[in-house]
């Protein structure tokens, strides 16, 4: 299995071993619950299905509703599904921890950014502005967009004013800096997308696999 759900904690630090002082992000992966099992023979594919936070039925959909009912737990508030070998042993029911990730050394997490509201190019695209002098108009605006007569229209891609934020991210090739299998802790080295509580997924690490 290449993956867990869980929950972002927050931020702290740790001092490696040299003593160098290390900032690292706290996530809470799983226990997470087996809630379905695909194989090559009846879906064309290796995958688990896993369950995290319970919740009540009423918020969950007739087919969310079925899937738990029939693999005989409790009404999962987050489904996702992780590809997984044809070998691994993984029986529905069961409960997966962060120990999944006991020697992996890389992680890619992903997560949904802080929403920012209605942002400026200025604080959305981080340009410089205008000249703040008295006199100048242009102070926080866009400025130039497209040509005069020809093409005579604001070219695809131009950068704008716009809605910042709450969009999916995935931070690729984290440093794995400790696995609390006791505790389902992840201490991963730098920031991870999302805001304190906030939902992410932790996969192994796609182009780092099996790096030490």
């Amino acid at each position: 299995m290449n993956g867990l759900i869980g929950k972002k904690l927050g931020m702290t630090q740790i001092f490696d071993a040299e003593g160098r002082r290390v900032a690292v992000t706290v996530i809470a992966a799983g226990p997470c619950v087996v809630v379905q099992r695909k194989t090559q023979a009846s879906d064309g594919y290796d995958a688990v299905q896993l369950g995290y936070g319970t919740q009540k039925a009423s918020r969950m959909t007739k087919a969310e509703i079925g899937v738990c009912t029939k693999a005989g737990v409790e009404p999962q508030r987050v489904l996702r599904e992780f590809s997984c070998s044809s070998t691994d042993e993984v029986a529905v029911g069961a409960l997966v921890t962060a120990s999944v990730f006991d020697g992996v050394k890389y992680v890619d997490v992903i997560g949904t950014t802080k929403g920012r509201g209605f942002a400026g190019v200025m604080k959305k695209h981080d340009m410089g502005g205008g000249r703040m002098t008295h006199g100048g108009h242009s102070k926080r605006r866009v400025g130039s967009i497209g040509q005069c007569s020809y093409p005579a229209r604001v070219a695809k891609g131009q950068r704008m004013p716009g809605h910042m934020g709450n969009v999916r991210v995935t931070q690729q090739s984290l440093k794995l800096l400790d696995v609390r299998g006791a505790e389902n802790l992840l201490l991963v080295q730098g920031a991870v997308p999302g805001a304190n509580g906030g939902l992410v997924i932790v996969k192994k690490a796609l182009k780092k696999a099996g790096a030490a």
